[in-house]
This record gives C-alpha cells, sequence and structure tokens, in this order.
C-alpha cells in the first residue's frame, strides 16, 4: 500500500474509532443480550483503537489490515445479527435502522472504501496485495 493522503489517513482513523467507540459504548447492553456478544464488542473497540494507532503512525501494512479485519468482521456480524441470527441469539430484523447501529455500518463502510481506495492507487499491486514494495 502506497502512503495514504493526510486526509485519506484522518477519514480512516475517524471511521474505524467511531465504529470501535460505538462498539464500546453498547458494549455492556450486548453482554447482557449474550455475555461473548459483549466481549466482542469490547475486542471490537479495542482493535479499532490498535488499527487507528497503526494508521497515525504509518504502519501502512498492519494497522490498515487490522482496520480492514475489524470493519469487515463488524459489518458481517452487522448482517448475520439481523437476518440469521448469532449463536444463542435469534435474528433481530428490527433492529437494521436502529441509529448506533447505522452510524456504526456508515463508519465500517467508510473505512472499507478508504481501503479499496489505497489499494487501487497502488501500481502494479492486486486489490489486496499486501507485499511489501523495497525502498529507493
Amino acid at each position: 500500500m502506497v502512503t495514504p493522503s493526510n486526509t485519506r489517513k484522518a477519514l480512516a482513523i475517524v471511521a474505524i474509532l467511531g465504529s470501535g467507540l460505538i462498539h464500546l459504548y453498547l458494549a455492556r447492553v450486548a453482554s447482557s443480550a449474550v455475555p461473548y456478544l459483549g466481549i466482542l464488542f469490547v475486542a471490537n473497540g479495542i482493535g479499532a483503537i490498535v488499527a487507528a494507532v497503526g494508521i497515525a503512525l504509518n504502519r501502512v501494512g498492519w494497522g490498515w489490515t487490522l482496520g480492514l479485519a475489524v470493519a469487515g468482521l463488524t459489518l458481517l456480524g452487522y448482517v448475520l445479527s439481523r437476518t440469521v441470527g448469532l449463536p444463542g441469539l435469534p435474528a433481530i430484523p428490527s433492529a437494521w435502522f436502529d441509529p448506533l447501529g447505522v452510524a456504526s455500518l456508515v463508519c465500517e463502510a467508510l473505512f472499507i472504501i478508504l481501503f479499496a481506495l489505497g489499494r487501487q492507487s497502488e501500481p502494479e499491486a492486486g486489490a489486496f496485495s499486501l507485499k511489501r514494495r523495497p525502498s529507493n
């Protein structure tokens, strides 16, 4: 991945932190529904913070990759929890438009788009290649 512009980097940090902070805020409520869900929400928050630090410190490989994993898995969990349900938790189709859920989705989708745009701007790299380029 090429070094991102300051604007893209700042947007990515805000997006991943937005998702993480929402999940940290909701961890207690999620834990009361199903205990493991609260743990996953806290893990999301910690992962988001670590990814944001990595991105801020220009750790292009692991910061962005961790952010992608956090955003992608969270987005997947959102869809699964509202369609087929999660272990010990039936599907909750009425929760599709929960305001904090939608805000989190926006953050995650924005992060994924910023990640993809960074990959797209790489010459000769595959869409999700994580190879390091030799520096001159």
